[in-house]
């Protein structure tokens, strides 16, 4: 197997966590979904999080998120602790620092796809500036589909929209669960090429869940849980060698 990734000591971690615990349930039908996981992202990689099912790369994310609490460990975004942080902080700092795509693309059907991408500056009260917009929409090859409903786009499309939706307001952190679980190869391919270019052109820090081996050898670096442990932590591996991880991992 590829030798861990050891980040160098210089570079600012975008998000970290420390140590994170987290248990859900009591007594016998406990399950410890974490056990003391420690990770850093620097700023702009796009870091790709795999394991077999139940080995805690969802709870991961929504943790590393502000989406849930651990019992033990802390997590820092930007240089803030946000496990120390009151509903109304987080609140906060999810708005400022931090973008989500997921699975379902959770559009609103009677919005426009530019009006679903401008939805998170009109929640926080900011203006679009009119070219940032456009840029944006001419990147996520949405410039002729900026006034179509939902469902007059593709599956792709409609996860562009989120992709961009989730970008318009420069989070320091995107947060992407199974972003092509929905989609077809090629319109897989597409909004992995976007998640790309946004960590290469743009400095985007990308933290992606996984099952798929194509889409995590898109990443920088593949971290692989097992049983609520980091078990592997590749920096720019191949289909292969994450194939070859995974076995590994599902053994741990």
């Amino acid at each position: 197997m590829t030798a861990l990734a050891f980040l160098p000591e210089t570079e600012l971690a975008a998000v970290s966590a420390t140590a994170l615990t987290r248990t859900y349930g009591e007594g016998g039908s406990a399950v410890r979904a974490l056990r003391g996981v420690s990770i850093e992202v620097p700023q702009g990689q796009f870091a790709a999080v795999m394991g077999p099912s139940g080995s805690g790369k969802s709870t991961l994310m929504h943790l590393l998120a502000g989406l849930d609490t651990p019992d033990a460990g802390a997590v820092h975004i930007a240089g803030e602790d946000i496990t120390r942080m009151s509903d109304r902080e987080l609140t906060r700092l999810r708005r400022k620092h931090i973008g989500f795509v997921f699975q379902s693309f959770n559009l609103l059907p009677t919005l426009s796809a530019e009006e679903n991408v401008l939805l998170p500056l009109a929640i926080a009260g900011r203006k679009p500036e009119r070219d940032v917009v456009d840029e944006l929409m001419e990147k996520m090859g949405l410039a002729e589909r900026r006034d179509h409903k939902p469902a007059q786009l593709s599956g792709g499309q409609q996860q562009r929209v989120a992709v961009a939706r989730a970008l318009i307001c420069t989070p320091t952190v995107l947060f992407a669960d199974e972003p092509t679980g929905n989609l077809d190869s090629a319109a897989g391919a597409g909004v992995l090429e976007l998640l790309r270019s946004a960590s290469d052109v743009d400095g985007q820090t990308t933290v992606m869940v996984t099952h798929d081996a194509r889409a995590a050898a898109t990443a920088d670096r593949v971290l692989f849980l097992a049983d609520g442990r980091v078990v592997a932590d590749l920096s720019g591996p191949t289909e292969e060698q994450i194939l070859d991880a995974m076995k590994d991992a599902a053994r741990a």
